[in-house]
């Protein structure tokens, strides 16, 4: 018990030293500087000396330093270096404000050095600034949606980069997160009898997102709530299964659509090769969370993404939830519908339609448009005023 209690204090001790040693400024993180060549020209002493400061997190005299060298030597070839160098230490510097300020620079400096290298380093530091913010699934997604954004933005104008395999697994990730959203929304619906709700959720999930880790799941759950709304969406029941069956053949629920098929009379589809190929390599690479990782995880404020996919083509468009099968559409053919809307042209109709109004009009009165008034009551009589004054009285 003694000897547990000295190696507790000494891990606590060198805790707390590492700690203050932060605080003083003495941890020292390398930056590359991509600039080699030892020169004493003013502009490069002065890029150097930033850098300098940089590594041991001397922000804001590394930032002055920059605006220096860029308001000196406007002709520099540091130039495009040190507008660089201002955002990746609003990077490093963190925090709500920095890493919103760091954005902004990122994108000035991809506006104004649309050809350099370096702006497809600047476009994958603004995926990273917003994937480090998500939240789980459950909770906000405007950082994850932000990120899906910025990580397509990078591997459309940038897909020859050293950074597009990185930015790939990145989208895959988020994906993941934002999937899970929409996967807990379709669930919740499901459970509670609410089944076009519920397949208008799951629909769009895993159409968007077949690269998801339960969108064999979802495709049950779509099936089931495609079954329960009528005979009318038959088909619809057959692809969910039939997708299970076809694209996720080594899902636990695989021997149950066919089941669901067989008992339908549909034709039970074979298994893709490909996607044969991707589900084993997902289960042979898949990642092992420790039980600390699982007993801490709710005390997390970023999500969980050792589930997501690790081979496949993240999806490059994103599909919102549309209006549900079961609410009825007019047919461009003119055939006829649950529900038809027509604009009325004539106001006149008003008046001779008998069920545009609630007391429809007499036919003489629709041929010719002119409501006759009804006719007067007859006045009756005022009743007589009773005579004023005191009864005489019989009393003698």
């Amino acid at each position: 018990m003694m000897l547990q209690n000295k190696w507790f204090a000494k891990v606590l001790l060198l805790a707390v030293c590492g700690a203050m040693l932060a605080g003083c400024g003495f941890r020292r993180k390398k930056y590359e500087n991509p600039i080699s060549k030892d020169t004493q020209q003013p502009d490069k002493v002065l890029f150097d000396k930033a850098v300098r400061d940089l590594e041991k997190n001397r922000f804001e005299v590394a930032r002055l330093t920059l605006q220096t060298l860029i308001n000196t030597y406007d002709s520099s070839e540091f130039l495009a270096k040190a507008k660089l160098a201002i955002a990746d230490s609003w990077f490093r510097e963190g925090g709500s404000h920095g890493l919103a300020q760091a954005e902004a620079e990122y994108k000035d400096f991809i506006l104004f050095y649309p050809t350099l290298e370096e702006s497809a380093e600047a476009q994958e530091k603004v995926c990273m600034i917003h994937y480090k913010q998500m939240e789980k699934a459950d909770r906000d997604v405007t950082h994850a949606v932000r990120a899906e954004e910025e990580c397509r933005q990078l591997l459309v104008q940038f897909p020859n980069s050293k950074y597009a395999p990185q930015v790939q697994q990145l989208l895959r990730n988020i994906q993941e997160v934002i999937a899970d959203g929409e996967y807990r929304v379709g669930f919740f619906y499901h459970n509670k009898g609410s089944h076009p709700a519920a397949s208008n959720r799951l629909q769009s999930l895993v159409d968007a997102y077949p690269l998801f880790s339960r969108s064999d799941e979802a495709l049950w759950m779509l099936g089931d709530s495609y079954s329960k709304m009528g005979p009318r969406f038959r088909d619809k029941t057959g692809t969910a299964y039939s997708r299970i069956v076809k694209d996720y053949p080594l899902s636990s629920y695989a021997d149950e659509a066919k089941l669901k098929l067989k008992e339908m009379e549909l034709e039970v589809p074979e298994p893709d090769p490909v996607a044969l190929a991707r589900m084993k390599y997902e289960e042979e690479n898949q990642t092992k969370r420790g039980s600390f990782s699982k007993s801490m995880g709710i005390f997390r404020k970023s999500p969980d993404v050792t589930a997501a996919a690790k081979s496949g083509t993240p999806a490059m468009q994103r599909t919102a939830p549309t209006i549900p099968v079961s609410v009825p559409v007019p047919t461009t053919e003119g055939g006829v519908t649950d529900v038809s809307v027509s604009t009325v042209s004539d106001p006149s109709q008003l008046d001779s339609k008998p069920d545009a109004r609630a007391n429809p009009p007499k036919p003489e009165e629709a041929k010719t448009g002119v409501t006759a008034k009804p006719a007067e009551e007859p006045k009756q009589a005022p009743a007589p005023e009773q005579k004023k004054g005191k009864k005489k009285s019989n009393k003698k």
